[in-house]
């Protein structure tokens, strides 16, 4: 899907897309255009896709949960090119200021109390017994009779 189909959109339709207001959105292209501009005078290859379209699809990417593969088939560019494009926007969203989150001291001196709730998503192996000699030769037992 590109950004020009999603203009017309009203507020709360784009926001429920995009996961981001249009403001935001408008807000980020800015941030976005004035990095590459600054890439750019360095020189370099011009990019197949608008500044809107790739936030686009990195937005795409990090809501919707889609392979680099599946995104960047929907948008008809290759893989690897994806892969820069979705990384070149998070790195650039993350480092300016108007997108930092505070520090761990600028938390604590504030006066709201915030309540943190963890959750580990992280991937663990299956715990399986240990296969011994034991257990194999049985079953081949079992698998001759």
């Amino acid at each position: 899907m590109r950004y020009d189909s999603l203009k017309e959109l009203k507020k709360e339709e784009f926001r429920r897309l995009t996961g981001v207001r249009p403001d935001t959105f408008e807000k980020i292209v800015n941030i976005l255009k004035e990095a590459e501009a600054q890439k750019k005078s360095l020189g370099g290859k011009p990019n197949n896709l608008e500044i809107e379209d790739r936030l686009l699809m990195a937005l795409e990417y990090l809501r919707e949960y889609r392979t680099y593969f599946h995104v960047a088939k929907s948008y008809g560019i290759s893989e690897s090119a994806c892969y820069r494009n979705i990384k070149w926007i998070e790195e650039v969203v993350v480092k300016h200021p108007d997108f930092a989150l505070p520090g761990k001291k600028a938390l604590l001196k504030s006066e709201n109390n915030y309540e943190v709730i963890l959750i580990d998503v992280a991937e663990s192996p299956i715990e399986r017994p240990k296969k011994n000699k034991g257990t194999i030769i049985q079953e081949k037992r079992k698998d001759t009779r």
